[in-house]
């Protein structure tokens, strides 16, 4: 004869089986769903949020920078706001520019805002000057901004320069008369020889030489004197400005 033995738990006298947690326990799996799905839901909120006014003032001025654009430069940790504004700027100058040549720019630790007002800068004053060449300026250590004014309002400089303690270039003449002269030099920036191109101080100590030896060609102090012109188109005549960065005017 077969004996079956069955074991059931008893419940203490009128307590009820637990539904919540036989329900807890058949559904775990998507409660972990549910809250997955409302982190990622906050998540793309606060993103949306916080880039939905700098996508708005793109789209609305045509810089066409995406959200998606925006969240890719936060990952990169660059300074969406500054590159949204800066586009912004150059697009309504006129100029055509991709994000990612700005984005660049700053990943290579090129000042942007400075990059981009010389840019605008030149555009307006109808010259050459595209984006790649600006930053390149810009990273060679140039201030590409004051080179930009420099070439559409030249400027003087002093010779000898009076911050190195030296007020005036001596010379003597053939007759043995000391002359002490000063000189003033109107430059003009050129651009495209900006980057390799000697500075300030190449023109300074060229026109200081070549104002030296004119002196020192001259047979009488008093043919200077009369004429101080000689001196000027005997410097000029050099090319004292050949591999500089800027053109005598």
């Amino acid at each position: 004869m077969n004996l079956a033995l069955f074991a059931q738990q008893q419940l203490p006298h009128g307590a009820q089986p637990d539904k919540s947690a036989a329900w807890l326990e058949n559904n775990f799996l998507w409660l972990i769903v549910g809250v997955v799905v409302v982190l990622v839901a906050v998540f793309f909120l606060v993103v949306f949020f916080s880039f939905v006014r700098l996508w708005i003032q793109s789209l609305l001025t045509g810089a066409r920078i995406g959200i998606l654009d925006l969240v890719g430069m936060k990952l990169r940790n660059v300074d969406y706001a500054m590159i949204v504004r800066q586009k912004i700027a150059l697009v309504q100058a006129g100029v055509k520019i991709s994000t990612q040549d700005l984005e660049s720019h700053y990943l290579t630790r090129g000042n942007v805002p400075k990059t981009a007002a010389a840019v605008i800068a030149a555009h307006k004053a109808k010259m050459e000057l595209p984006w790649r060449d600006a930053a390149a300026i810009d990273l060679a250590g140039r201030d590409v901004l004051e080179a930009v004014r420099t070439s559409v309002n030249p400027k003087v400089i002093d010779c000898p320069d009076p911050s190195k303690g030296k007020s005036t270039l001596d010379g003597v003449c053939k007759n043995g008369i000391q002359l002490r002269a000063r000189a003033r030099v109107t430059v003009r920036t050129k651009l495209e020889r900006l980057v390799g191109g000697a500075t300030e101080e190449t023109i300074i100590a060229r026109v200081g030489e070549g104002i030296v030896k004119a002196i020192g060609s001259a047979e009488h102090h008093t043919d200077v004197l009369a004429n101080p012109n000689l001196i000027s188109q005997a410097v000029l005549k050099n090319s004292l400005d050949s591999q500089t960065a800027f053109e005598i005017v």
